[in-house]
């Protein structure tokens, strides 16, 4: 069976949209996708009156090198969202198919399948002693029975932070060959400190990765991410694709990003966060109000408090957003904190040490 069994059949042939810029031509006057010959006057050398290519050459290859795969196994596009919604687009049928997710877990999945009319199959994480683990025998037999299309799995986890081991993926891969596309968010992996699920490539079609570079390379104003599959997948899911996704000054931001002096840069960030994220565990777990600080391999922690309310407010009034999870069912007590810089780490754990200290005084 390939990979392309697994797209809708009445897109399979589909050829979408060719746009002005889809034809690789040569020409000096430009007159065939009714720009302005005249520049914009808060235009500066971007040429911003001009369409952009719909996946820049250079920005291909430059993700490829950055993630290890080939360019053509590649599709850039508006951060990781955009390849959710692609991926939905393309293999699912409205009202017809479904997905398997993972809760707790980051909630774009529900949400663009909700929006595709396409059923959501949950099969929680187990919370135990180590943080949130997987049951991919379960998860299997969810996408085996039910038929499921797209199996969605993050890691490392949102809002968990967990690490899902890398034979357990390539077992569930082997198991829907020829069932289900398994898709391994890892917008987190770089703080992970493990390598990621693009060295499975070349041994299953099925398998399909998303990366971004708003996280561990700060560019998440930029909007740039991508899918990575086999290529063969790629080309219908850039079929699928918006004619232009990806405008010139986030490309021209991306390709600065991930120059050999940035990506030093970004390598040097991403230890100082793992630092601070072990620092700020070790805080957090001495402070009485909090229950429960979940293990990280992300750049942000998942606590659960006593009074997750007090916490939140106490956090706001000192100047300080977290990510209130309370709304989330199994998350009622508990809050996301990302690593910041020491300083505001800093301002955290002086902030959560004053919660305690007035709730002891009410007391």
């Amino acid at each position: 069976m390939n990979v392309l069994d697994l797209v809708r059949a009445d897109l399979r042939d589909f050829a979408g949209y060719r746009s002005a810029r889809s034809d690789r031509l040569e020409g000096d006057i430009w007159l065939n996708a009714n720009e302005s010959p005249w520049a914009n006057l808060a235009d500066g050398d971007s040429c911003l009156r001009r369409y952009p290519d719909p996946q820049p050459a250079r920005l291909r290859q430059s993700l490829a090198d950055l993630y290890g795969c080939l360019p053509q196994q590649l599709l850039a596009g508006r951060g990781s969202d955009e390849g959710i919604d692609l991926l939905l687009r393309a293999l699912c049928r409205p009202g017809g198919d479904a997905i398997v997710i993972t809760t707790p877990t980051f909630g774009m999945y529900a949400v663009c399948a909700r929006l595709h009319g396409v059923r959501i199959l949950d099969v929680p994480l187990l919370e135990n002693a180590p943080g949130y683990v997987c049951d991919f025998a379960a998860v299997a037999a969810m996408a085996e029975q039910q038929a499921a299309k797209i199996v969605f799995l993050c890691s490392p986890g949102n809002p968990g932070g967990n690490l899902l081991p890398m034979d357990e993926i390539a077992a569930l891969t082997t198991r829907l060959r020829n069932r289900a596309l398994v898709v391994v968010d890892e917008a987190y992996v770089e703080f992970s400190g493990t390598c990621s699920a693009v060295t499975l490539l070349d041994a299953h079609q099925n398998i399909v990765i998303l990366r971004t570079l708003s996280k561990a390379h700060a560019l998440a104003a930029a909007r740039v991410g991508c899918v990575i599959g086999n290529a063969e997948l790629i080309a219908v899911l850039q079929r699928c694709q918006a004619p232009y996704p990806l405008s010139v000054p986030s490309v021209e931001a991306a390709l600065s990003g991930l120059s050999p002096a940035a990506r030093g840069h970004t390598d040097e960030r991403i230890a100082l966060a793992i630092e601070e994220r072990a620092r700020m565990q070790a805080s957090l777990m001495a402070n009485p109000g909090i229950r429960r600080v979940f293990p990280s391999r992300g750049n942000f922690l998942l606590i659960r408090c006593n009074d997750a309310k007090s916490v939140s407010e106490r956090l706001l009034a000192e100047g300080i957003v977290v990510r209130d999870l309370r709304a989330i069912p199994g998350l009622e007590d508990a809050l996301r904190i990302s690593i910041g810089t020491r300083e505001q780490n800093d301002r955290v754990l002086a902030a959560l040490g004053e919660t305690v200290r007035r709730s002891e005084v009410a007391a």
